[in-house]
């Protein structure tokens, strides 16, 4: 079983169906919010269960749970086949082009969480996560997410690399962010089937993942601090995308 807590985290959970076990709330925690939450929990037949807040903090975790918590069934990723077959379209289909954001061993669970934010507000048809050397989607991803974990499609593969290859066969460009490189990121087109390859904290893409790139780009930076934080890079380059497809006429 997972812990989930905050109360966005679980109420996307229960909002997309996910097999809750109970909802547990601190004692004395009112308000509008957790009253919906424990009247929806009551409604999809999830017991509720009252704790005292000393407890609560034992079993997220954490104390940054806004009194509530939620014990859950463990997130399920999908095969990178299957995120494929949902995310692209069949012959004669007419769809938007697919966007995917692919990891390269972003190892903080709480920029996971902000980089599954970010990507389902900017419309990505799904992630991809090496299983080594890489976060998972933990609770505390899930809460930094704000319940975006339960609508991203996720995918963890054994091998990026392959994952990238992967993707080409299918079609997609792919597109890797690096501070290093001299290409600025506003300079590729993001209208056709992307994928975005981001670097984990610190040192970046590996060599072998910046090599099966089609384009490796930058963002330009002023001051002493080199680059930005994954997930704020991410958006930067995502919301790119997404301008440029509205441009085409070609965005959701």
């Amino acid at each position: 079983m997972a812990v989930l807590y905050g109360i966005h985290a679980v109420e996307q959970a229960l909002a997309g169906g996910r097999p809750l076990e109970r909802l547990v709330v601190a004692r004395g925690r009112g308000g509008h919010r957790v009253e919906e939450l424990v009247s929806a929990a009551r409604a999809a037949n999830v017991p509720v269960r009252f704790v005292s807040r000393p407890e609560l903090d034992r079993l997220a975790g954490s104390p940054d749970h806004q009194g509530v918590a939620a014990l859950a069934g463990t997130k399920r990723y999908l095969d990178l086949e299957d995120l494929l077959a949902q995310a692209l379209p069949s012959p004669g289909q007419a769809r938007q082009p697919a966007l995917f954001l692919l990891l390269d061993g972003v190892e903080d669970p709480r920029n996971l969480g902000a980089l599954l934010r970010t990507a389902y507000c900017a419309g990505v048809d799904g992630v991809v996560l090496p299983e080594r050397r890489a976060a998972g989607i933990t609770p505390a991803a899930e809460k930094v997410s704000a319940g975006a974990s339960e609508h991203v499609p996720v995918a963890r593969v054994t091998n990026l690399g392959r994952a990238l290859e992967r993707l080409k066969e299918a079609g997609c460009w792919l597109v890797g962010l690096d501070e290093r490189a001299p290409q600025v990121f506003t300079e590729v087109d993001y209208t056709g089937p992307v994928g975005l390859v981001i670097g984990g904290e610190g040192r970046g893409l590996h060599e072998k993942v910046r090599e099966k790139c089609d384009f490796v780009v930058s963002i330009p930076a002023a001051g002493t601090i080199a680059s930005l934080n994954v997930s704020v890079a991410a958006g930067v380059v995502l919301y790119e995308a997404v301008r440029q497809r509205r441009v085409k006429g070609v965005s959701p």
